[in-house]
């Protein structure tokens, strides 16, 4: 009796008929996926994959975040304008699977560790997420607010705050970026064969991604994120001869693909991170980089009536020569991609006049800018109905919809990040770690200014390898750097 109370006479039941057990269920199985199929329903074929995710979900959060990493490249949206939702597949579904078990073990077993909680870039993080659900509250679409509150959450707690966890190993950062970048390959090559079948025209490239990435600059700022941790990883002793060589190889893969992606902003964020790596390679003083910029602003402030006069002048448009395409980015005149953006930028901005303190609510601003446009900014790509983009911005938009408190929240997480991750590529303790933190440091550049152009961070793709990177930041600092103590092997 003692031994079926406590489970121990029913567990040598069951290991002495384990094998019967287990024909009985597979037989029982297969007639009733039989019975199914016949009667037309399929879905029943799926039964053992969810089994197997649902045990990978209770046991090894660890391997379904990096089986999100490498599912996220292909991963491919659905969305329903009508209803303002959208959704990619298998990706997101699995992020909320993430949510709900970190929500459960919190509450079963809080063993988080708190210094992760305490971390000034986490406190912003927690603070940008609070004010995101006070905006939600004063929503002009609190339904719509509230599902993107939620898909931020989905991105923001396995990717940042359990991505720390995961990579405080160091092995687990070299996976994750390895695990993104393969299948990464295969929609380059696919983008880069389909944009062969019409002759690499310039306008094809605009969408040749599809349907994978919902358009080039999405694409682009993918491909510039990942170019310098390639770039670090082929010119270095740290790794082995073969690492370095398929690391080459990959590098002059995402260069040609940023190429033919015709983003200009990408182009320009890539430039503008090695013009960065520079500085901290040549340890340039913090005093000299203020005098430059203050005297770029001073000069661009004394001269900026003939500073327009020469962009507006500027008729060159988007083109498949190269050269033409660079001078392309500053033609504000005719360019109707910068055109639009601009007259996105001034929507958002009247919004701000409308409600500067809380905002139209997050994810509002594609349904509630159109009475913001006014018809002389209008473009021949100017839309009513909110199905091109948000604010293209990933500053501005946060200014439309949480007010000037969203903007400046977001502003002061981009410093923070960067404060943080030179203060932990100082601080790394092996040439490995000083190699990765650089090399995320300098991709998350690619991406904040990537983002004062346009905003991706309300997709997967774009927000995963985000969050990742900042949490393995995160981690370095909390347990590889000199000031943490404690060192994770490898």
């Amino acid at each position: 009796m003692l031994n079926l109370l406590t489970g121990s006479g029913i567990s040598n039941v069951l290991e002495k008929y384990k094998v019967v057990w287990i024909y009985l269920i597979c037989i029982g199985y297969i007639s009733l996926n039989a019975y199914l199929i016949y009667k037309d329903f399929y879905y029943s074929l799926a039964l053992p994959i969810i089994l197997i995710l649902l045990y990978i979900y209770f046991t090894r959060l660890d391997w379904v975040l990096l089986l999100i990493a490498f599912t996220t490249p292909i991963a491919v949206n659905f969305v329903q304008y009508e209803l303002g939702a959208g959704i990619s597949v298998p990706t997101e579904p699995m992020l909320f699977g993430v949510l709900l078990m970190f929500i459960l073990k919190l509450f079963y077993k809080n063993d988080f560790d708190n210094r992760i909680w305490t971390h000034p870039i986490s406190i912003i993080v927690i603070i940008s997420l609070i004010w995101m659900f006070i905006t939600s509250l004063t929503s002009q679409i609190p339904l719509v607010s509230f599902k993107y509150l939620v898909a931020r959450l989905w991105f923001v707690i396995p990717f940042y705050f359990l991505g720390i966890h995961l990579f405080r190993r160091t092995k687990n950062i070299r996976l994750f970026i390895w695990l993104y970048t393969i299948p990464l390959l295969g929609v380059i090559f696919y983008t880069i064969y389909s944009h062969s079948t019409f002759g690499f025209e310039e306008e094809a490239g605009h969408w040749v991604m599809e349907p994978f990435y919902n358009d080039h600059t999405a694409y682009g700022a993918i491909l510039a994120l990942f170019l310098p941790l390639f770039a670090g990883f082929s010119f270095t002793n740290v790794y082995s001869k073969t690492t370095r060589f398929f690391s080459v190889i990959i590098l002059l893969i995402l260069i040609v693909a940023l190429f033919l992606s015709s983003c200009r902003a990408a182009w320009i964020s890539v430039v503008a991170a090695f013009l960065v790596f520079m500085v901290i390679i040549f340890k340039i003083k913090f005093k000299w980089i203020v005098v430059v910029i203050g005297s770029f602003l001073f000069l661009f402030f004394m001269f900026q009536n003939q500073i327009w006069d020469v962009l507006e002048r500027n008729k060159q448009g988007a083109s498949g020569n190269f050269i033409e395409h660079v001078q392309s980015i500053s033609n504000i005149s005719t360019d109707n991609s910068n055109l639009e953006r601009i007259n996105r930028w001034q929507s958002a901005l009247r919004m701000f006049q409308d409600r500067p303190v809380f905002g139209f609510g997050p994810g509002t601003y594609q349904f509630e800018y159109a009475p913001y446009q006014l018809s002389l900014e209008k473009t021949l790509i100017s839309t009513n109905v909110g199905d091109r983009g948000n604010a293209h911005s990933e500053f501005i938009g946060p200014l439309s919809e949480e007010g000037i408190f969203g903007m400046l929240i977001m502003l002061a997480f981009a410093v923070m990040t960067i404060v943080y991750g030179l203060r932990v590529y100082k601080n790394s303790i092996t040439p490995e770690i000083k190699l990765l933190s650089l090399t995320i440091l300098l991709g998350l550049i690619t991406y904040f200014l990537h983002g004062t152009l346009n905003n991706f961070l309300d997709t997967d793709k774009a927000s995963v390898p985000f969050w990742a990177f900042i949490a393995m930041l995160v981690a370095i600092d909390l347990y590889q750097n000199k000031e943490s103590g404690t060192k994770e092997e490898g």
